[in-house]
């Protein structure tokens, strides 16, 4: 799935859409964003040794794992809401020049609710990981 096609399932835009593309093999979700150095997180993330912030690490996960909800929404659009952040490690800076691929999968749901796993690598080095929560709200 390209930027495109996650365009029609997360409603994210510019430059909070923070995955270049997507996939789902056997209800895992995989993503991958390149970090180019040119990102407006980078900016004063540190001036002169610029470091993706952990929140938007997290971010990338949780649209990541996003992706594994577009046959639950029936071809629609939604909107989810981050509920809740749990065991966050960050075990590597992500830095520009690296790519940042995810590894996530839906642990449990109930109703509108979502509970989620998910693990960030660049070049086989885990650089975050967490347990995550988000309510999915159609539009």
């Amino acid at each position: 799935m390209d930027q495109q096609q996650i365009m029609q399932i997360l409603p994210h835009r510019d430059n909070m859409l923070l995955i270049d593309e997507a996939s789902v093999e056997d209800g895992v979700a995989h993503g991958k964003k390149t970090i180019t150095g040119d990102e407006w997180f980078l900016k004063g993330h540190f001036p002169g040794k610029p470091v993706v912030p952990g929140v938007i690490l997290c971010e990338i996960l949780a649209q990541s794992a996003c992706v594994l909800l577009a046959e639950q929404a029936g071809g629609k659009q939604v909107t989810p809401f981050f509920t809740g952040l749990d065991k966050v490690r960050f075990k590597h800076p992500v830095v520009p020049g690296d790519t940042l691929q995810t590894v996530c999968s839906i642990v449990k749901s109930k109703g509108a609710f979502y509970w989620a796993t998910g693990k960030g690598y660049v070049n086989d080095q885990l650089c975050v990981s967490a347990d995550f929560s988000f309510a999915l709200m159609k539009e």
